[in-house]
């Protein structure tokens, strides 16, 4: 079972996301944990809701949430999910 941890920068960024939005993240984020297993990993990917992001230093993937991006990378020895970011598309990828 993976957890979900979020780096301490998150929270800046869910201050400026609507306290809607904000509930719609958050719950979709427990959503996305409660049911985190390879298929349901590769399910995701085949339908590019999930991308595992190239050329970056570590390997890090994007969840897509109606006009949000989350992007974080899985510890697997912690079997975590750490939220790196939480932006809008135009903002997401820039860091």
């Amino acid at each position: 079972m993976y957890s979900l941890e979020f780096k301490v920068s998150v929270k800046k960024d869910f201050k400026r996301i609507s306290k809607s939005d904000t509930l719609f993240i958050k719950n979709s984020l427990l959503t996305f944990v409660e049911n985190f297993s390879k298929d349901y990993e590769q399910k995701l990917l085949q339908s590019g809701k999930i991308k595992k992001l190239v050329g970056q230093k570590e390997t890090l993937y994007r969840l897509k949430l109606r006009r949000y991006r989350v992007i974080y990378k899985k510890e697997n020895n912690r079997l975590v999910i750490l939220i790196l970011t939480i932006s809008t598309r135009e903002g997401a990828y820039k860091h």
